[in-house]
């Protein structure tokens, strides 16, 4: 599967972790035997996991699970009271010996710092949620946050769960058409948004898309803007208020008392069809999984700082802030590009700011890598601790190169893999055992993970479904107002198991490696897609009939889109259209995932139920066996774009 680990934790490194005393604490010595524990009593291990991350309850759980509705819908910490702002910030705000420390950093694009210990970063929180309770929002109503990269982003997720509010964060990088979608499906009340920010030394207008975007929301009644640029921008007056003058009362806020079922936050994951999923996380869902991930899988502890280079609007984002500040320590944020101005920006941030913890994708590092070595013996990265991968496969070059150059052979790579349903990892590596390339060395505890075959029957040595056999704290609690979809997606293959979509494959040593989706989602430099959002951006040209996207390898990105398309009769199939569609996906889905390449054909291959078949497009294009094709009702159209694949990789070879 893999080259042999590389990394090997001592005697003394064990002993210090936090996974090594816990399991000492419940009597384990062997982490083999501690994990199958996890596995074993889901009800046992979940109360102690809480335990260890001294979660702070409102009142007190009289059960850890009840599984009387199935495994598909657990109720987690049976009629406890939780709001995670308590245990998140105000635990360590009103505490004197952690009250000064260092909860939030951040730093701007062109290099402007600010920081919050967690008693000033209390103080904004509640002025913020005084400020959204006097603009008329309430308990259990949604806010859409469409935000850069700015202190105002987590202050306002805080502030929204303070007053029982639900927030559903969009990706910055999106166009209007994409955040426009996610507010109507879950109906907002309110957004939250910027008048702009800076990439790459350029002021992104971000105002000027959520007016675009929120002209087709009807249930919109408050826009809420940042301004992080201070510039003239177009203004509603009976709807548009700014952020300044929303939080100018400071006075305390007592935060609402929450049931552990109650949403916290919306995350919308693509889906291969239809709309996008509003995964539904609960106050005692996604902050408990993400803080127990950071704390006890990467070792994050009280006063360290974490820094995943992410976006609000991907779940990284979220994980990133309950990760950090449940466990005590600082998220550090930074709002533009990790190369800009120079190659070493990411490396600097790291000593500047004495980074612990730091995420990373693997797109990000081939994106570095070919940059060159001298841009991080330029700083002292003696800091750092654990670094953290997450959002697609890797290729061993890179990784080999982020361990050897970067981390000096010293830093364990903590490859992660999960998803935005999970509130975390499913996969990761253990601090307590070695490490190999690329690989994982073992489900997550609390994580009953396996690969099935195509019957439901567990294998090892060959790729098969990535799947749960239990619940776990953090699992989504659904979909929003979509129950059956929700359960159609994720537990309709195998009986009582969620079906996660990955393809992976686990050897006889433990180590896991995952090859790719099972499903045609798009992964684009870690950002997923379905691609059914593209498809939608391109058919609405006049000039479109019908359209089919997938994902290709792609050197930098991880994966590319490629997209094929049939023209309306009229209209001229020219690189100027080709030019003109790709430019169209990049202004509705944002430039980030536009499509690589874009072709005209004749047809699609299609089921005869009318259905696209995408698998036969990936296949034909990339000249690989698609499998059973005997569904296809034209089977013609895939001899067609395995034409176009072979000039394709033909060119760029």
């Amino acid at each position: 599967m893999t080259d042999k680990p590389v990394w090997f934790p001592s005697d003394a490194y064990k002993k210090a972790t936090r996974i090594q005393q816990w399991m000492h604490d419940q009597g384990y010595e062997s982490y083999e035997d501690f994990y199958q524990a996890s596995i074993k009593d889901i009800s046992w291990f979940w109360a102690e996991a809480e335990k260890v991350l001294g979660v702070e309850w409102q009142e007190p759980y009289d059960e850890t699970v009840n599984l009387g509705l199935g495994n598909q819908w657990p109720e987690w910490f049976v009629n406890g009271k939780l709001n995670v702002v308590q245990t998140a910030l105000e635990k360590w705000a009103k505490n004197d010996q952690t009250a000064h420390h260092q909860a939030l950093i951040w730093e701007s694009e062109n290099g402007e710092v600010r920081t919050y210990s967690f008693k000033e970063l209390e103080a904004e929180v509640d002025a913020a949620a005084h400020g959204l309770k006097e603009k008329g929002l309430s308990r259990g109503e949604l806010v859409g946050i469409y935000m850069p990269m700015l202190p105002e982003t987590l202050i306002a997720m805080l502030a929204i769960s303070k007053i029982g509010a639900v927030f559903a964060p969009a990706f910055s990088g999106y166009a209007a058409d994409a955040v426009r979608t996610r507010l109507n499906a879950c109906e907002a009340k309110m957004l939250i948004t910027a008048d702009g920010f800076l990439r790459r030394g350029k002021e992104v207008e971000m105002k000027k898309e959520a007016d675009f975007a929120v002209e087709g929301v009807p249930t919109i009644e408050t826009v809420v803007i940042v301004c992080r640029l201070g510039k003239d921008v177009p203004w509603n007056k009976s709807r548009d208020v700014k952020w300044n003058d929303l939080t100018d009362k400071k006075r305390v806020y007592e935060a609402e008392e929450m049931s552990t079922q109650d949403p916290m936050m919306l995350i919308y994951t693509s889906g291969t069809t239809g709309q996008p999923k509003g995964a539904v996380h609960t106050h005692a869902g996604f902050p408990v999984k993400a803080a127990f991930d950071a704390g006890i899988g990467m070792n994050v502890k009280e006063k360290d700082r974490l820094f995943w280079f992410t976006d609000m609007g991907w779940m990284m984002g979220p994980f990133l802030v309950y990760g950090a500040l449940l466990n005590g320590a600082a998220v550090v944020m930074y709002e533009g590009s990790p190369d800009y101005p120079e190659p070493d920006r990411m490396w600097k941030l790291i000593d500047k700011h004495q980074v612990t913890h730091l995420g990373i994708s693997p797109t990000l590092i081939r994106a570095l890598m070919r940059k060159g070595n001298e841009w991080v013996e330029k700083h002292d990265l003696s800091s750092l601790e654990v670094i953290g991968s997450t959002g697609e496969p890797w290729n061993p070059e890179p990784w080999h190169w982020l361990f050897e150059k970067v981390g000096k052979k010293r830093i364990p790579i903590f490859n992660y893999s999960g998803g935005t349903e999970i509130s975390g990892g499913i996969l990761g590596n253990m601090l307590i055992k070695p490490i190999g390339p690329v690989t994982f060395n073992s489900p997550i505890p609390g994580m009953d993970a396996a690969v099935y075959d195509e019957h439901g029957q567990e294998v090892t040595g060959e790729v098969g479904e990535l799947v749960i056999k239990q619940p776990w704290v953090g699992m989504t609690r659904g979909f929003w107002n979509e129950p059956e979809r929700y359960e159609n997606t994720y537990w309709s293959r195998f009986a009582d198991t969620w079906v996660h979509g990955d393809w992976v494959s686990k050897d006889e040593n433990g180590f896991w490696a995952i090859t790719g989706r099972s499903d045609d989602i798009l992964n684009i430099a870690g950002k997923r897609l379905g691609p059914a959002e593209m498809e939608s951006a391109l058919v609405d040209h006049p000039a479109v009939a019908e359209a089919g996207t997938i994902g290709i390898p792609d050197e930098v990105k991880g994966e590319a889109a490629i997209c094929f398309v049939i023209t309306k009769g009229e209209a001229i199939e020219n690189e100027e259209l080709k030019q003109e569609l790709i430019k169209r996906a990049g202004e509705k889905l944002g430039k980030s995932l536009k499509p690589k390449a874009i072709y005209f054909v004749s047809d699609l291959p299609k089921t005869r139920n009318a259905k696209v078949m995408r698998r036969a497009i990936r296949s034909g294009f990339l000249n690989t066996d698609a499998g059973d094709l005997s569904a296809l009702e034209n089977p013609e159209a895939v001899q067609e774009i395995q034409a176009l694949g072979q000039d394709y990789f033909k060119k760029s070879n």
